[in-house]
């Protein structure tokens, strides 16, 4: 029994993690040979459609949140913005209507756009924090999960993205007391996970994988602070890959540095099999791709970004990373100190195999009411 399906797949547009681990998703539901659509804008488009380049991509506007430079306002511009945010989520679903009416999807996978509902389409959301990281106390978090449980509950089906034993790799962040009723777990995915049956390449003893992410301005603050750091350091080559699919191309006169606004999977995966070390975000995304190839790095949280400050102090205090603040790095000194830890050294599961029971299992439900409903 095969039908084949129309699905339509959306990433948040909040830094590029949302989109680069939405790639397994479409390559899997592409190698089931579904007709696959992509929803994003901008950098997530762009970045997508290069991985992808026979898949069509919907222009579909971003939440386009604007981020505090100092850490003490970040939390409070954040929820400032809850309106504008509920504002993107009535959009979200005047568009999926009018793009209903024209595509006729028969299913819609979203990573945390909560307006991607439709009436007639089974829609999941994909998500890591249930447990809110406000920085505002338990009272404010306890308000907030409320709030988010809300909309998640609204899905057919909400896909937890994490290992549900032994408080995964996030913690507490998709581990609390209570879950959302439709929700479940389907491990951690990587847009490496595809290529890990190919052999590893050497690894180079002295290169360093400087691996930038994030919304601007703080992605921009961090390179600059690093480039100038990494053009007194002597030793090693570093490889800067600067997460911006859509900036200008980098000229550095250094010859231990080379430069790479972005790199498709394949290319980076290369460049963090080669590396000795990785420098970059705490980034939920980002340390799933840590794990899956498991990966040493220096973490450094983007500052007053709660959940990637909760992450980095839980996975330094499990002696896993070394973990750099960016108001004080000294990068040689956290290089040395990086290299004794181990980082996630027994995951060691098959790649994606609870992701892909997750949407065999939908596309069966789906497929199973189109041949009783013709």
């Amino acid at each position: 029994m095969f039908l084949k399906l129309k699905i339509l797949v959306a990433p948040l547009d909040w830094g590029l993690g949302h989109a680069t681990r939405c790639i397994p998703i479409i390559a899997y539901l592409h190698s089931l040979h579904h007709e696959v659509f992509i929803a994003a804008e901008s950098a997530a488009a762009k970045l997508l459609k290069e991985n992808f380049p026979n898949i069509q991509v919907l222009h579909l506007k971003g939440y386009r949140i604007q981020y505090s430079k100092k850490k003490r306002n970040f939390s409070t511009k954040i929820i400032a913005q809850i309106p504008k945010i509920l504002n993107s989520i009535n959009q979200e679903q005047k568009w999926l209507k009018s793009k209903q009416e024209l595509f006729q999807f028969d299913c819609v996978i979203s990573d945390n756009r909560y307006g991607l509902l439709h009436k007639e389409i089974p829609s999941v959301i994909l998500t890591h924090q249930l447990s809110i990281q406000s920085g505002k106390g338990k009272i404010v978090d306890a308000i907030l999960r409320k709030m988010h449980y809300a909309l998640l509950n609204k899905f057919k089906e909400c896909w937890i993205v994490d290992y549900p034993l032994n408080r995964g790799i996030s913690g507490n962040l998709a581990h609390p007391r209570h879950l959302p009723a439709n929700s479940k777990y389907i491990g951690i995915i990587s847009q490496f996970g595809r290529f890990l049956k190919k052999p590893f390449t050497e690894k180079k003893p002295n290169e360093i994988l400087v691996l930038l992410s994030g919304p601007e301005p703080m992605r921009s603050i961090l390179e600059e602070q690093l480039i100038t750091q990494i053009h007194t350091i002597k030793g090693y080559k570093f490889i800067i890959v600067g997460g911006n699919p859509l900036g200008a191309k980098h000229v550095l006169e250094n010859e231990n540095i080379e430069y790479y606004n972005y790199l498709t999977a394949e290319k980076l995966m290369a460049c963090l099999e080669n590396a000795k070390l990785v420098i970059c975000r705490s980034g939920y995304s980002t340390i799933m791709d840590l794990a899956i190839l498991n990966k040493n790095a220096v973490l450094i949280p983007t500052p007053g970004q709660t959940e990637q400050e909760y992450l980095a102090k839980y996975l330094n205090d499990n002696n896993l990373f070394f973990v750099a603040h960016e108001n004080d790095i000294q990068l040689s000194e956290a290089i040395i100190s990086a290299l004794p830890f181990p980082g996630f050294t027994e995951i060691r599961e098959t790649p994606h195999v609870l992701m892909k029971q997750a949407i065999d299992a939908i596309l069966e439900k789906i497929q199973k009411q189109r041949f009783c409903n013709p």
